[in-house]
């Protein structure tokens, strides 16, 4: 199983959202709250470039990006994957020099 990480707020519709896929899932994630500590706000900062939007989910140590990026992940087939809930699919040269045109992470 992935090393699951998510960094949240209170109030956020889309954390709640990101947690639940997970739940739904699931996985078991450590939730880092922001405000409540200067070293997480710190290491926020840092480890996302000086993001300004949450939820922002890691995912074995890689940024995976926020709630729509983690839907997008889903939605393409890659999340589970990459959580460790199945073997990665193998994808032809072809599949896989469009996504380096697309500037897809994956």
């Amino acid at each position: 199983m992935a090393v699951v990480e998510i960094y949240t707020n209170r109030g956020c519709g889309a954390c709640v959202r990101a947690k639940q896929l997970l739940d739904r899932k699931g996985v078991s994630y450590e939730e880092k709250k922001l405000g409540k500590s200067k070293k997480v706000d710190a290491e926020f900062s840092i480890r996302t470039r000086g993001a300004k939007s949450i939820p922002q989910v890691f995912i074995d140590n890689q940024w995976i990006g926020g709630f729509d990026d983690l839907v997008k992940y889903d939605r393409d087939g890659e999340l589970d994957w990459r959580l460790g809930l199945e073997k990665k699919p193998t994808i032809g040269i072809g599949k896989k020099i469009i996504r380096l045109l697309k500037g897809e992470k994956y």
